[in-house]
């Protein structure tokens, strides 16, 4: 998989923060901030610097009755287009058995290789 832009650019706490958030697939930010083991200050701080990437999505929340934020990851955005060769779309879409052999698959490769000249 590759890494977005915005995720280039993190730091490594922010990176760590942003894996914890989508491996749980949502976190309260008084949890998020212990389980990557720094200050609260700090981990409100990456929480910040996530969601102002587009990364993350931080809601108010109540939380064993305290004020906090709920953490998600941002929906992330498909990119259609590479599955794309010209005006043809992938043959395997929605195939549960895939044939390199075959015709439209060589015609789509053959679209994508011209799409470049």
């Amino acid at each position: 998989m590759s890494v977005s832009e915005p995720e280039s650019e993190l730091s490594a706490d922010e990176r760590a923060g942003l894996e914890l958030i989508r491996d749980t697939g949502g976190i309260h930010q008084s949890d998020f901030w212990k389980e990557l083991d720094v200050s609260s200050r700090k981990g409100s701080r990456i929480a910040e610097a996530l969601q102002e990437a587009g990364l993350i999505r931080r809601e108010d929340a109540v939380y064993k009755g305290h004020n906090t934020y709920y953490l998600e990851p941002a929906p992330r955005e498909l990119k259609f287009s590479l599955l794309m060769a010209g005006d043809m779309l992938s043959p395997f879409i929605g195939e549960e058995e895939i044939d390199p052999q075959s015709d439209a698959f060589s015609q789509w490769l053959m679209n994508l290789a011209y799409e470049e000249y």
